[in-house]
């Protein structure tokens, strides 16, 4: 399937705190779009593979995506190297994207600055014709590479380069965040196990309050943030009036 939007997060989870809203912006603007997971989140401290997987199915038909997928990578112990860029190429080059929106460079979990280099590197390493990778049937894959990738904000902040305003999805968004109801949430029970740093009141809390204010950037209720290694650059002038700062 031929995605025009490719989300990527190491782990589930990351896709939709961090670029739901602009997901279901562009789905809702007819685009394909697909999230590829990195690992299965099983060193998560709640929760388990099986109900990650089942929440995360939820994610998904909340946000609309035509497709997602785990490439099964190990959780806190995947590497940069050959063999996971190889992995990835070939993802990549499967679903031939035209934009990747993927991990931050650099943050308060090893694992998401850790992904966000593995994806700018497999997305260059992915256009040269010389690496060889092959589809399920065995058959070598054209190279491609995306024209951009962008990189979510996550924990820490950064400054950013792009703002997308999200006011009109942003529900929509905050229930595809709790479908991840053993990470966000604890009842009287205490069945989804101890309270961490993301299980409080208070993330979400933070969550929200990011997105006011980079909203407020940009003169809207709701906006997401975006780094890049590559310059952005627009055709004519009339890009630069859809918003009113």
């Amino acid at each position: 399937m031929k995605l025009d939007i490719l989300a990527i997060g190491v782990h589930p989870d990351d896709v939709e705190l961090g670029c739901s809203g602009t997901l279901i912006n562009e789905i809702k603007l007819g685009k394909k779009a697909g999230i590829l997971d990195l690992t299965q989140g099983e060193l998560g401290t709640r929760g388990t593979v099986e109900t990650r997987y089942a929440e995360a199915a939820k994610a998904a038909a909340i946000m609309g995506v035509h497709v997602r997928e785990n490439l099964k990578m190990r959780d806190g112990f995947f590497r940069n190297d050959e063999e996971h860029k190889l992995q990835l190429i070939s993802a990549i080059r499967k679903y031939q994207p035209d934009i990747i929106l993927a991990n931050a460079l650099d943050d308060r979990h090893p694992d998401h600055g850790r992904a966000g280099h593995l994806i700018s590197d497999a997305c260059f390493l992915s256009g040269l014709v010389k690496i060889e990778t092959r589809d399920e049937k065995g058959n070598i894959q054209p190279k491609w590479r995306p024209k951009y990738v962008l990189h979510y904000m996550q924990d820490w902040y950064h400054e950013p380069m792009l703002l997308i305003d999200i006011s009109d999805v942003f529900e929509q968004r905050m229930n595809a965040i709790a479908a991840y109801s053993t990470q966000f949430h604890t009842n009287a029970s205490g069945e989804e196990g101890p309270q961490t740093y993301i299980s409080t009141p208070d993330f979400l809390d933070s969550v929200i309050a990011r997105a006011r204010m980079l909203g407020k950037r940009i003169g809207v209720k709701y906006a997401e943030g975006f780094t890049s290694e590559k310059k952005i650059g627009i055709r004519n002038l009339d890009a630069l009036v859809t918003v009113e700062t």
